[in-house]
């Protein structure tokens, strides 16, 4: 399988940097192609800025070339994996603007046909959808505020992907009180879990 690791962290000393290197060492363990986007590392801008804008629905061609070589890896990956911890409820600014820049008209998507339609997913090559994420608050907080950052993933960018996408959400909660243990479970959970990919 062709899987395209999205890593969004500022810190290498981070957990979620041993998170993203017990991905990649199981899935390239596992016989799959594997190609990975360090976003702070490379230093990707995600604003999307006024012009950018201003072409998006009109000249999308135009910013698929701006962004040529990840709508290439984009389309490229039968699987798409997503590696950050949860901030403010949601995926780092880094990586919401990197969803937003990429996930282009013409590309993940084409606009609803219709008033009251909803757009119609491009990216059916994408037969599996992984998240794995830390958060500081406890799953019984994110269930009363009704997880928005699990929700806009799962349901909201689910509908861009193959019918047929297998979803897998992964994610260590109350990180903040987390014990060596714990994380050493977690990761031990992330390597079961994308070992059966």
């Amino acid at each position: 399988m062709r899987l395209l690791i999205i890593y969004c962290h500022p810190c290498e000393e981070s957990f979620v940097a041993s998170v993203f290197a017990r991905a990649v060492s199981t899935l390239e363990a596992g016989g799959h192609d594997v190609r990975s986007i360090d976003l702070y590392s490379e230093g990707f801008d995600p604003v999307l800025g006024r012009e950018e804008w201003q072409s998006y629905f009109s000249t999308p061609e135009k910013n698929i070339a701006a962004l040529k070589d990840h709508t290439e890896a984009l389309t490229w990956a039968d699987g798409l994996v997503l590696i950050f911890p949860t901030w403010m409820y949601g995926p780092p600014a880094m990586l919401k603007g990197w969803l937003e820049r990429v996930s282009l008209p013409g590309i993940a998507f084409d606009v609803a046909p219709e008033k009251n339609a909803r757009i119609v997913g491009k990216l059916n090559n994408i037969k599996r959808f992984c998240v794995i994420t830390t958060s500081g608050s406890p799953r019984w907080w994110l269930r009363i505020v009704r997880d928005p950052g699990r929700n806009f993933l799962m349901r909201g960018m689910r509908i861009i992907f193959s019918p047929a996408c297998k979803v897998t959400w992964l994610q260590l909660y109350d990180m903040d009180h987390a014990s060596d243990r714990d994380r050493t479970r977690f990761l031990d959970k992330v390597e079961k879990t994308l070992s059966k990919f």
